[in-house]
């Protein structure tokens, strides 16, 4: 029986490939090696390990089950459950009020399609043009513009003071034929585009409706019919207040025509435009009463005073839903925009029209500056880069005035303030003006304009509905300025116009 003294301890065998261990010879135990007391076989190490811990996993399914039935567990159950219900009926009560007591959203206006941006007048097909095909081909150049609707024409037959040789339902030879008219409605229509055709009689001649005589006779229902049937969105006259007064019964059919609509869907219903020169407020009112048309334009917007235009856009806007409002400054007769107002000031007449309350209208070039020549109906210029059009400093302002105008009425087709926001003005002179768009809980905008040519306007301006600071959104100088601008008091310079932006506060 050995004699080694007994542990607790597990053998682990190391299986050597090398020699066998030796013992220890007593050389080697003198050079301070220490024995083991213990006695030690050869090739053996006995080492301990100690026992594993017992970890602790959990009940069992059968002490839970004895568990959960206990006096205990079933209070804390309760306790919890009825918890959680109340905090269930706090978070109803809690979103039931915030409801309740939530600010309620506007309801929107009712809008027609011509509310939703500007129209787009192309008084002559060649010069804007080839013809009507050439037409059809620049609808996409169009539609980045975010135009509504194009106002295309005359093109009927016609000659200058004879009606007699009047032919409303025939397209003239210079500005094309009937399937390359129907080429552009089509083209138009895809882009909802809407096309509404200008079907003043006379448009050669010197009135245009001819004399009282020839109006009678006119056939301007069957007209009407037949160009609605082709698919045209509406239509517009010169004149109305004079073919109107001399002969009322052919008016009062036109008229008729477009209250019996019977079309409920606002993008098919078809829009009668008045086009008059008046321009007092008083003096629109009485065409618009009179008349019954949709949109009418004016030379309300044409006065060099701020203060003129103020007021005109002040009265307008107090007398009728902004709806039936249309705001132009040129015109197939007027002539260009940039000949109306100067150069100078056409990025901010565009900006005035863009954001008044109402339907802008265009005439074809107003986004570029194109200027009148010899004639009202200049050549429209395509190519910015073709410097034997004209210099190149004139080409780099046309280009701007292009990226401007396509900037601005971008933001006004996603905006509701200036899509059919209220309009409130903030201050008027002889030579500046600034007013706000706003609409329900949705941002505002701030549009403040300088139409001297020599000083620079100081505006001071103070409103409970304004905040202190604002926004710039555009600046008709300067593309690129996103300044904060102190409200109680900032500068325009000469022929200026800036857009601010500013958040609802309740």
């Amino acid at each position: 029986m050995s004699n080694e003294p007994e542990v607790d301890m597990k053998d682990v065998e190391l299986n050597e490939v090398d020699q066998e261990k030796q013992p220890m010879r007593e050389g080697e135990a003198r050079n301070n090696y220490a024995i083991s007391p213990v006695s030690e076989k050869n090739g053996v190490v006995k080492v301990k390990i100690p026992d594993e811990e017992t970890k602790f996993t959990g009940l069992s399914k059968e002490e839970l089950m004895k568990v959960a039935g206990t006096p205990g567990w079933v209070k804390v159950r309760w306790a919890l459950l009825i918890l959680f219900w109340l905090g269930w009926l706090g978070m109803l009560a809690g979103a039931i009020a915030i409801i309740i007591h939530a600010p309620r959203c506007k309801p929107l206006p009712e809008m027609n399609w011509w509310n939703y941006g500007s129209l787009y007048q192309i008084g002559d097909v060649n010069s804007f043009t080839s013809d009507l095909k050439g037409l059809a081909g620049k609808v996409q150049a169009l539609d980045e513009l975010k135009v509504k609707g194009l106002v295309i024409g005359p093109i009927h037959v016609s000659s200058a003071d004879k009606p007699e040789d009047l032919n409303l339902t025939e397209i003239s030879k210079e500005a094309g034929n009937a399937s390359q008219f129907k080429e552009v409605i089509q083209a138009a229509h895809k882009r909802g585009i809407s096309v509404v055709l200008d079907l003043t009689p006379n448009y050669k001649g010197e009135e245009p409706w001819f004399n009282n005589d020839a109006v009678s006779s006119l056939e301007l229902e069957p007209a009407l019919r037949h160009w609605l049937a082709e698919g045209v969105d509406g239509f517009l006259f010169y004149g109305v207040e004079k073919i109107s007064t001399a002969a009322p019964f052919l008016w009062r059919d036109v008229e008729d025509l477009f209250r019996n609509q019977t079309e409920s869907d606002e993008k098919t219903k078809k829009v009668l435009i008045g086009v008059t020169e008046k321009s007092s407020p008083d003096d629109i009112a009485a065409v618009l009463n009179k008349t019954g048309v949709d949109l009418l334009l004016t030379g309300a917007l044409r006065s060099k005073s701020a203060l003129d235009v103020a007021h005109s856009v002040a009265h307008l806007y107090s007398t009728y839903n902004q709806t039936k409002l249309a705001w132009n400054i040129g015109g197939r007769i007027a002539g260009h925009l940039a000949s109306v107002v100067g150069l100078a000031k056409v990025k901010l007449s565009q900006l005035l029209l863009l954001t008044l309350p109402g339907t802008p209208v265009f005439n074809y070039g107003d986004e570029i500056g194109l200027e009148d020549e010899s004639t009202k109906n200049p050549t429209m210029v395509w190519d910015f880069s073709n410097k034997t059009l004209t210099s190149k400093n004139i080409l780099e302002k046309m280009s701007t005035s292009r990226t401007f105008f396509r900037a601005v009425s971008e933001k006004r087709s996603k905006e509701r303030s200036l899509q059919h926001g209220e309009y409130l003005p903030l201050f008027n002179s002889t030579s500046a003006m600034a007013y706000v768009r706003r609409w329900d809980q949705n941002e505002r905008y701030l549009i403040a304009l300088n139409w001297d040519s020599n000083e620079t306007v100081t505006l001071q301006l103070k409103h409970a509905e304004i905040p202190e600071r604002a926004t710039v959104v555009f600046n008709t100088d300067d593309v690129n300025d996103n300044r904060v601008l102190n409200l109680a008091e900032f500068e325009v310079k000469p022929e200026q116009g800036i857009m601010l932006k500013f958040p609802y506060s309740s």
